[in-house]
């Protein structure tokens, strides 16, 4: 299905996609990124956070790395304090998801994880690979919201796509 060179390059977009959508953010005031959108998490700053936890909570499962700050889903939106917070807590965790990227071995791919989903209150077991696949498109869907968001408020915004990516 997919293989550590995959997982490479998604790491790599999603640092990128995550630094676009941060850069274009900051042209908003604090009340351009917390105002309502109609998003499922609300705002800008909401669906960031979500994201942000999102990330953690994957990498928890996947490396053992720290967990969230926040318990839920639901409490997601407050995975930082606020903007000052968010932008070097969303650069530390793009780190981490590299450094696991690069010192993956394709033996990690093999098998399934279980872990405990508080959203569905049980034990779940899935394919590793399959999971990763979930972990990057996750971003990519939350991303594709702040982008609209952001396009709406009349933001710049950069390109998206993996063609385009630097090197």
């Amino acid at each position: 299905m997919i293989d550590t060179d995959y997982i490479r390059m998604m790491a790599r977009y999603s640092a990128w996609q995550n630094a676009n959508v941060t850069a274009s953010a900051d042209a908003l005031e604090h009340a351009g990124r917390q105002a309502g959108r109609g998003a499922f998490f609300g705002s800008i700053q909401g669906t960031l956070n979500h994201l942000l936890w999102g990330d953690r909570i994957w990498m928890h499962r996947f490396a053992e790395t720290g967990m969230p700050r926040t318990a839920s889903i639901r409490e997601s939106v407050d995975e930082t304090d606020g903007w000052t917070d968010y932008c070097p807590a969303r650069s530390a965790m793009d780190r981490v998801i590299s450094d696991w990227a690069a010192r993956l071995e394709p033996s990690w791919l093999d098998g399934d994880l279980t872990w405990y989903s508080t959203a569905a209150d049980r034990s779940i077991c899935k394919p590793k690979q399959a999971l990763v696949v979930h972990f990057f498109n996750h971003g990519t869907h939350h991303r594709g919201q702040v982008h609209a968001m952001l396009t709406a408020s009349g933001c710049a915004t950069a390109d998206t796509d993996i063609p385009l990516m630097p090197d």
